[in-house]
Formats: C-alpha cells, sequence, structure tokens
C-alpha cells in the first residue's frame, strides 16, 4: 500500500510521465478496453523506455506495492489495471524494426496489432496475431495469440524468437531458445507472470494481400451449417482459417438493409494461398448453401485485421466465457443455437477458433500453451455499451458457458477468460502448470507481477496473494 507521503513523493526518476489522481489526464490513463473494468491506480508509471520499465519495477519491488502491468490494455478481465499501487503503462514504447531480409520484426511492448500491421505490410510480410487492430501484442503474444492465420502459421507465440524482459529483481534479460530457455518457455502462453516484456522479435510471413472476408447465412441454417463447418475445418488446406460465429448484422452500410440487426450464424474466413486459384477454391464452400451476405474477396492483410475495429471500439462493457472444444456434437450444435440464436445485444458473439493446422504441429509440452490437440478454442462474449445492460450480457453468457461446459475440453485460452480462480488456471496448463510454477519460483518467488491470471510461486518466504 502506498502511503500519501510516497504518492506524493514517490522518487521515480522516469522520463516517461508520473500520473497521479490529481493530474487532469488520469482518469484517460486509467480507461481499459472493457468499459466493465473500473480501477483507480495511485500511479500511472507512463514509460518511456527500458530505464523506465527497471525503475518503476525496483520501485515496486522496494515500497512492497501492488503492480500491474498494461499494454495494449485490451485484457478483457482488466489485467493491466489495478486499485490502489502502481501501473506500469508501456503505451509510450511504440519502436518497431522491421527486417525484410530476415522477415523479422522488433517490435516494442507498447505496439498494437495495427502498429505491426502497418509496419510489416510496406514490406509485404505479416505477424500471424488477433483479429482486432487495438490490441496489445504484448498481451495477446503472452497469453498465445489467435487469430487469421492460426492454421496458417501457427500462434503469435509460435513465431516468437526472443524477448527482453524485466525481471522483478530489476535485472534486465533476454530470453530465447538460448539465453533463459526456461524462461522463453514459459513466457509463450504463461501471461504476464514472469516480468516485464519489453520487447519481442517475431518471425514474419510473406503475406500480404488476402481472400477474406464474412460469409452469413440465417439461422435457420444453423444446424447444417456448424454439422457441415465441424467436418470441413478438420481437414480444410492450412491455406484456408475461418471462425465459426453468431453476430448480429450492424444497421448500416455496407450490409444490405434487409439484414439489418438480424441475428445470423457465419464464418470470417482467409484465404493465403494463390490469389488465381481463390475463387475456385471456395466454390465448393459457396455451394454447401447459398450465403445470404458473401462479402469473402481480395483485401490488404490490415483492412482484415481491422474489419471489427468499428464495431468494437474501446469502451464497450464486455463479460468473456470460454472453453477449449475437441469436438462439435449434436447435442452441443443444439446448445449453440439456443443461445446463439437468441443473442441479448446486437454486439454480442459466440466465436469458435480453429486452432488446428500449423498451431497444432508444436508438441503440447514445446511451449506453456497446453491445449495444442484440440480443435477450437471457444469464446462467448456479452458486450454492449450501456453499463445498465452489465448483467444482461453476464448472465446470457455464463448460462451458455454452463450449458456447454460439459462438452469441452477443459481449460480455456487465457486471453479470453476474466478472473475465474486457480482452479480455472490449472485446467489451462494442465501438466504445463506445475513446470510454470518452478519458472515462477525461480524468476518471480515472491509473486510482484500477481495481476494476470496468476501462476502461484510455491516457495516459502514473504510471498504476496
Amino acid at each position: 500500500m502506498l502511503t500519501e507521503e510516497l504518492i506524493a513523493e514517490p522518487h521515480l526518476n522516469l522520463r516517461g510521465k508520473l500520473i497521479r489522481r490529481r493530474d487532469a489526464d488520469y482518469d484517460t490513463a486509467r480507461k481499459v478496453y472493457n468499459g466493465m473494468i473500473d480501477k483507480y491506480p495511485d500511479l500511472i508509471a507512463r514509460c518511456a523506455d527500458v530505464a523506465d520499465v527497471i525503475e518503476a519495477v525496483n520501485f515496486a519491488r522496494e515500497y512492497d506495492v501492488l503492480v500491474a502491468v498494461r499494454g495494449g490494455g485490451h485484457s478483457g478481465a482488466g489485467l493491466g489495471m489495478c486499485d490502489k499501487g502502481l501501473v506500469i503503462d508501456l503505451s509510450m514504447m511504440k519502436g518497431i524494426h522491421v527486417d525484410p531480409v530476415e522477415r523479422t520484426a522488433l517490435i516494442d511492448g507498447g505496439c498494437t496489432l495495427g502498429d505491426v500491421d502497418h509496419a510489416t505490410h510496406a514490406f509485404g510480410l505479416a505477424l500471424p496475431s488477433g483479429i482486432i487492430s487495438t490490441t496489445g501484442v504484448g498481451g495477446i503474444t503472452l497469453g498465445g495469440g489467435l487469430g487469421h492465420l492460426t492454421r496458417q502459421c501457427g500462434l503469435t507465440i509460435d513465431n516468437l524468437l526472443e524477448a527482453d524482459v524485466v525481471l522483478a529483481d530489476g535485472r534486465f534479460v533476454k530470453a530465447s531458445s538460448s539465453q533463459n530457455p526456461d524462461l522463453f518457455w514459459a513466457l509463450r502462453g504463461g501471461g504476464g507472470n514472469f516480468g516485464v516484456v519489453t520487447s519481442f522479435l517475431f518471425r514474419l510471413h510473406p503475406i500480404n494481400n488476402v481472400y477474406a472476408g464474412p460469409m452469413l447465412w440465417h439461422v435457420s441454417e444453423t444446424k447444417a451449417m456448424m454439422q457441415w463447418y465441424r467436418e470441413f475445418i478438420k481437414s480444410a488446406p492450412e491455406t484456408i482459417n475461418g471462425f465459426f460465429a453468431f453476430l448480429s448484422v450492424p444497421p448500416g452500410a455496407p450490409f444490405p438493409e434487409d439484414l439489418w440487426n438480424k441475428i445470423m450464424c457465419g464464418v470470417v474466413w482467409c484465404y493465403t494461398g494463390p490469389m488465381e486459384q481463390a475463387e475456385k477454391v471456395f466454390e465448393p464452400i459457396r455451394a454447401v448453401r447459398k450465403p445470404a451476405l458473401d462479402f469473402v474477396g481480395p483485401l490488404p492483410l490490415p483492412a482484415l485485421q481491422s474489419m471489427f475495429d468499428g464495431v468494437y471500439p474501446p469502451g464497450h462493457q464486455w463479460y468473456w466465457k470460454a472453453d477449449f472444444v475437441n469436438e462439435l456434437s449434436d447435442e452441443a450444435i443444439d446448445i449453440h443455437i439456443k443461445y446463439g440464436t437468441s443473442l441479448p445485444t446486437p454486439l454480442s458473439s459466440m466465436h469458435l477458433y480453429p486452432i488446428n493446422g500449423a498451431a497444432s504441429r508444436m508438441g503440447k509440452n514445446d511451449t506453456a500453451w497446453n491445449y495444442r490437440h484440440s480443435t477450437w478454442s471457444m469464446v462467448i462474449v456479452g458486450v454492449d455499451p450501456d453499463p445498465a445492460n452489465k448483467g444482461l450480457i453476464t448472465d446470457w453468457a455464463k448460462a451458455y458457458w454452463n450449458a456447454l461446459h460439459p462438452y469441452s475440453a477443459g481449460g480455456a485460452y487465457i486471453n479470453f477468460m476474466m478472473e475465474e480462480g486457480e482452479d480455472r488456471i490449472k485446467a489451462t496448463y494442465g501438466e504445463n502448470y506445475d513446470r510454470l510454477v518452478a519458472v515462477k519460483n525461480k524468476y518471480d518467488p515472491e509473486n510482484l507481477f500477481r495481476i494476470n491470471q496468476n501462476i502461484r510461486p510455491s516457495k516459502q518466504g514473504h510471498v504476496f496473494t
């Protein structure tokens, strides 16, 4: 707990900006993507460089201060913010260096996916990660990194070559396959448990333009389309990614007026094979059942990556529930139809993200991300701009999840979880959990970094809870 004296004179030597409650920009600085999160830190250290991060970590450790680490602020559970304590805010750290010869990018921890797409697309290269361009690179990477290119290129962590990390004791280290390999293993899916990652070095892929977009069907066709999709995506070429969704059609251009506000089922496709073959590849998909809306066509990858930004701006209320899924049985499809075709608000949704293809070629123990054998990562999201609907969207998401959970594989993608307790975290990491605890014991034995999907150290002594 910070004393009033320490808040008034924290003796933090920053090149960046220290924001206190009395400052005019405090309320803006404490806001995160999920408007349901309303936390009030005592101090926000908006770091300009690695030296600022080291200074802030040393301060938090020395004074036993609660500390949160914010990259893009997209955590559904609001884990980049805290009540009381100190927020280490990386949003000013925006450097990106693309090496087009080596096909790599060195990316600072405050960058968003939009920043990365802008920098890499100029060279005809891409980082596989995400579907919303305002998402922070740090959070999505440390959790694993699903997106439009998962079947083609693997998870974001599968393309991570090394990371620079400020540890709880203030040391600055590199994590890679040859330097601190235990830390490198844990960072790839273990979340923000082990330090502040100030930069990431990624392998890029020669992907520039794609054949992609949403294809929607009327909800009366949901059962047939889900039955077809569950078989198709298991054996589809890895050049095709497509996540299944329930959604309400936005009331406005470019959507046809007769579909406005209608709940529909659909697949958001991304094909990265030869463009001259795209139409032929999609002929049998279009022939299954004629889509009521077909916006699939050639477009630059950044256009796909930012397609939903306008639909989901920062500040909406969000409630997330998630599971990994191996099979999509007819019984599970009936539950999806019951809840997915009765969305409580126009922005609420359910997505099934495929994690087979390239992502499944990594072993479940090769990184901390344990569910390589699953077919999908499912997420149910209740979303609405009005705080008065918080209970409505939360109750719907919980009821949907409770009905489906018996058909799941167990754990959930940590980037799709709210704060759900230690049992859910253990289920998510499975047999990798004990190994993660051992890494936590080594690099953060006092649990300084605990505002996350926390892996508690097992060592005795002064451990924050």
